[in-house]
């Protein structure tokens, strides 16, 4: 079993914009994807900002839209890419969200 990072990518509202009932909302979502997802979801994971990019030359970069991640269990990535359908994250059908899967491996040894 291989463990798979999932990283959102998008402009996500943050929560202290958001209405009672698309918070209400949104945690259903959630819940019923990971309900779905089950024993797979190894870590829920966490919303994240704020972010910053520092280039090898000290310069800073254009930060991308990551707005949180999770992390899944699954045989192969074609498995964990099966594991993303229904996403909350992608409700939109805009196209701006996205959500980017990728193995984690393990790190060599020191």
């Amino acid at each position: 079993m291989s463990k798979f990072i999932l990283l959102y990518n998008g402009p996500a509202t943050p929560i202290d914009q958001m209405t009672d009932a698309d918070k209400q909302k949104m945690q259903v979502d959630w819940k019923n994807w990971m309900d779905g997802v089950g024993s797979a979801l190894a870590d829920m994971g966490s919303p994240m900002g704020n972010g910053r990019s520092v280039v090898d030359d000290g310069s800073t970069g254009k930060v991308l839209e990551l707005s949180g991640y999770s992390i899944l269990e699954a045989d192969n990535i074609d498995e964990a890419v099966k594991l993303v359908n229904g996403h909350p994250f992608l409700v939109d059908k805009s196209g701006k969200f996205s959500v980017e899967v990728f193995e984690l491996y393990p790190a060599p040894e020191m």
